[in-house]
């Protein structure tokens, strides 16, 4: 099996090996994926993260020797922060993995005084340390980063910082935990799944408590949620219906 690990801060992984194609997710600068297909100057990846699979660009990859070890891995960035790779500086953001020097000794690599986290306790307290750096986020369809996140991207970014991996697709992640009957029983920090007209679940945000919800629709924003659905802030306005709430910890 041929591994790659991504050495750019957000590599866009499309659906076509063309840069006009959607954009279906990201890899970020650390992380790791198989190769499953290659063109000229795109390469079809599997994410070994959560499995998805999109065509990035080859000058944004480089292959390793095999799928490195994981207890190298130190943790996630808890902020934006400029780094130096290959003695130039590069910007990475939120969420990014930190690994030991040893990770990659072929290259200038220095994290520097980074501030990072690895399997924290699963407590209000560090639930709200890790979302709110989030704030005011744009919205990007297929973004798993500070510098632009899908609400499903926001929310499987979050659980990674507890140990909990999610799936990439909204979908997907209400697989998953334990179903909550009333927003009433709700704990800080589970999911809320909303649905479209046809039934399909298409959002999901955390639960802040059992009024308010972080979610990202538009940016990452924090807006109220009753047993319909989630209502902005600002407009006052219902934007999306409640299907079900799960309890993933």
């Amino acid at each position: 099996m041929q591994i790659v690990i991504a050495i750019t801060p957000v590599n866009p992984m499309r659906a076509e090996p063309t840069h006009r194609s959607e954009m279906v997710s990201q890899i970020l600068f650390g992380e790791m994926a198989e190769v499953m297909d290659h063109t000229t100057d795109f390469i079809k990846i599997r994410s070994l993260n959560d499995h998805y699979e999109g065509w990035a660009q080859s000058v944004q990859l480089v292959e390793v020797p095999a799928k490195l070890n994981e207890d190298l891995l130190l943790g996630f960035s808890l902020e934006n922060k400029t780094i130096e790779f290959n003695g130039m500086p590069m910007l990475i953001g939120l969420g990014t993995p930190v690994w030991h020097i040893k990770m990659m000794a072929n290259y200038s690599l220095n994290y520097g005084n980074i501030n990072y986290k690895k399997e924290l306790a699963f407590i209000e307290e560090n639930i709200k340390k890790v979302t709110l750096p989030y704030l005011n986020t744009a919205y990007l369809w297929g973004g798993r980063s500070a510098f632009g996140v899908d609400c499903s991207g926001f929310t499987q970014q979050v659980f990674q910082y507890f140990n909990i991996k999610l799936p990439r697709d909204a979908h997907q992640q209400a697989l998953l935990g334990k179903s909550i009957g009333f927003l009433e029983e709700c704990n800080c920090g589970d999911l809320a799944f909303f649905d479209n007209p046809d039934g399909k679940i298409t959002h999901v945000g955390i639960i802040m408590n059992n009024e308010t919800i972080i979610h990202s629709s538009g940016k990452v924003r924090i807006d109220k949620i009753d047993t319909q659905g989630i209502v902005n802030v600002d407009s006052g306005l219902r934007t999306h219906q409640l299907r079900i709430i799960k309890r993933m910890s």
